[in-house]
C-alpha cells in the first residue's frame, strides 16, 4: 500500500525538494508579480470601455445640445443657409465636435486615434469602444448635414499606457528589492547552517572540541547553542566511557595478576619437583639416554615449564615497565624470531609509544604479542615442511593515547 502511494504522487513536489531555500523564496515573488500583471491586464480590460464611455460622456451631450441649438437657429433665421455657412465656418475642423455637410465624410472619426508610441496590443487590451455620435441637421424638411461627435482619445489611451508602464516598472523595481533582500537574508541564513552541519559532522566522528559559532537569527543561534550542549554532553559522555574503558582494563589487568600469581604459585614448585625427581631417578640409574622414560619426563618438563613461562608472560608482562614498550616488543620480536627462523618479521615502531602509562603499555604489548604468534602459527600451517616460509610483514601503531578496540 505505501509503494502504491509513493507511485501515485507527482512529480512537483520532488522537484520542489530540489530547489534551493533561494530559489523557493524567488518563485512565489516571480509568480506574485506575473499574477499582479495579469490581474492589472485584467482590470484594464474589464474597466476601461466603461471609463472611456464616462469620460466622453459629457462630449456626447454638448454634441446634442450643438444640434438642437443650430436646428433652431436655422428654423428662426432669414437666411438659414448663410447662418449655416457661418456657423459651420466658425466650429472649424480641429475640434471633436464638427459640422460634416451632406454626402461629404467626416475629416476624423472616433477610430482614427494616434497611438503614438502606445503598441497595438496595449489598445487591443483596452478594447475601445465606439464613442463617436452624428445628430441631423435640416434646413426646413432637407436635410443638409450632420454635427458629428468624433472625440480623439489618444491622450487617455496614452495616459493609460504610462499608467500601465508605472505599475509594471515599481512592481519589477520592488521585486528586485525584495529579491535582493530575500538573498542576503537567506546568506546570513544559509552560513550559520553550513556551519552547524559541519560542526554536526565533527560530532559525528567524534570531535566534540571546537564550539560551533553563534551566529544567524535567534532561531539558528539557539540550535547552535543547542548543538554545542549537544557536544559538551557527548564530550562528557565519551570522557566517561574512557575512564570505564580503563578501569574495565585495570580490573581485567588485576584478575590477570592475580591468576598469574596463582599459576606461578601452584605450577613452578610442581614442576621444580618433577624436574628434581626426574633427575633424581636418572642418576640413580645412569645418565638417561634419548628415548628413556626419564629423559621424556625432562623433555616434558622443560615444555611445560616454557608454556607456563609465556602465559605468565602474557598474563602478567613483567619488563614492560622495567625496559619500556618498545623495547619489550623488540624483545618479544627476537623471540618469535628464535622460535621460528623461517618467519620473516618487520616492526613500525614509534618510540612515542614510551611515553604511554602503565595500564596502555601492557595492553598494547598484548595486542602486540598476539601478532607474532599469529603469523607464526599461519606460516607454519601455510608452509609444507623442509621449506622456507613466506615473508610477513607487521605493524603495530597506537594513536591518541587511546586503547585498543580490542
Amino acid at each position: 500500500m505505501g509503494s502504491e502511494i509513493a507511485k501515485t504522487e507527482p512529480d512537483v513536489p520532488k522537484l520542489w525538494t530540489r530547489l534551493s531555500l533561494r530559489a523557493r523564496l524567488l518563485l512565489p515573488m516571480a509568480a506574485m508579480m506575473i499574477g499582479a500583471l495579469m490581474f492589472a491586464g485584467f482590470a484594464l480590460q474589464t474597466f476601461s470601455p466603461e471609463q472611456f464611455e464616462q469620460e466622453n460622456a459629457q462630449g456626447a451631450r454638448s454634441a446634442q445640445l450643438v444640434a438642437d441649438a443650430l436646428n433652431a437657429a436655422l428654423a428662426a433665421a432669414h437666411n438659414p443657409q448663410q447662418t449655416l455657412n457661418a456657423f459651420a465656418g466658425g466650429l472649424g475642423t480641429l475640434s471633436a465636435i464638427e459640422f460634416v455637410p451632406s454626402g461629404s465624410r467626416p475629416h476624423r472619426t472616433a477610430s482614427d486615434t494616434d497611438r503614438g508610441n502606445v503598441p497595438a496590443w496595449f489598445t487591443a487590451l483596452l478594447q475601445v469602444p465606439q464613442l463617436g455620435s452624428t445628430h441631423p441637421v435640416k434646413i426646413g424638411p432637407a436635410h443638409v448635414g450632420d454635427i458629428v461627435f468624433s472625440p480623439n482619445l489618444s491622450a487617455e489611451i496614452s495616459e493609460k499606457w504610462v499608467g500601465f508602464l508605472a505599475i509594471v516598472a515599481s512592481g519589477m523595481a520592488l521585486m528586485q528589492l525584495a529579491a535582493l533582500s530575500a538573498y542576503f537574508t537567506t546568506g546570513t541564513a544559509l552560513r550559520p547552517l553550513a556551519q552547524l552541519g559541519a560542526g554536526l559532522t565533527r560530532m559525528r566522528n567524534g570531535e566534540y572540541d571546537a564550539a560551533i559559532p553563534l551566529a544567524g537569527p535567534p532561531e539558528i543561534r539557539n540550535s547552535c547553542a543547542e548543538a554545542n550542549q549537544l557536544a559538551a554532553t557527548l564530550r562528557r559522555f565519551s570522557q566517561d566511557n574512557r575512564e570505564l574503558l580503563r578501569k574495565l582494563v585495570a580490573v581485567q589487568d588485576d584478575e590477570r595478576r592475580e591468576l598469574a600469581r596463582e599459576l606461578h604459585d601452584e605450577m613452578g614448585p610442581l614442576l621444580f619437583a618433577i624436574r628434581a625427581n626426574a633427575t633424581a631417578l636418572a642418576e640413580a640409574e645412569g645418565p638417561p639416554e634419548p628415548g628413556s622414560p626419564a629423559h621424556g619426563i625432562l623433555s616434558a618438563a622443560e615444555a611445560l615449564q616454557q608454556a607456563n613461562r609465556r602465559v605468565l608472560e602474557g598474563l602478567s608482562p613483567l619488563y614492560v615497565t622495567e625496559l619500556g614498550l618498545v623495547a619489550s616488543v623488540q624483545a618479544l620480536l627476537r623471540n618469535a624470531k628464535s622460535q621460528a627462523p623461517g618467519l620473516s618479521l618487520q616492526s613500525q615502531i614509534d618510540q612515542r609509544l614510551n611515553d604511554l602509562d602503565g595500564l596502555l603499555s601492557q595492553t598494547a604489548y598484548r595486542s602486540s604479542r598476539a601478532a607474532p604468534r599469529d603469523r607464526g602459527s599461519c606460516s607454519s600451517r601455510a608452509s609444507p615442511p623442509r621449506r622456507p616460509s613466506r615473508q610477513s610483514a607487521w605493524s603495530n601503531e597506537l594513536h591518541n593515547n587511546r586503547l585498543p578496540a580490542h
